[in-house]
């Protein structure tokens, strides 16, 4: 990644300072999707993923987020930079 995500999310294992995101990759989706799907679908899934319209930012999350000091750090294969 270039620098260019940003992300306010404090508490992500993924946050870096002024407001960064350190995520090897990231994936947004619909809110439906990230619901249905377990934590482990992330980014490296995105190719297979169904196209998920929303008609409103509100209707979408990152579904890269992991908690900080979270033991799910490794588990959907994106790694922190």
């Amino acid at each position: 990644m270039d620098g260019r995500i940003r992300c306010s999310v404090s508490n992500c294992h993924y946050w870096k300072q002024d407001n960064m995101c350190g995520a090897s990759q990231i994936m947004v989706t619909s809110d439906t999707l990230a619901q249905a799907k377990p934590d482990s679908f992330d980014a490296p899934q995105a190719s297979v993923a169904s196209p998920t319209p929303a008609a409103r930012c509100e209707e979408t999350c990152c579904k890269t987020f992991v908690k900080k000091g979270s033991d799910k750090t490794h588990m959907d294969n994106v790694q922190r930079m």
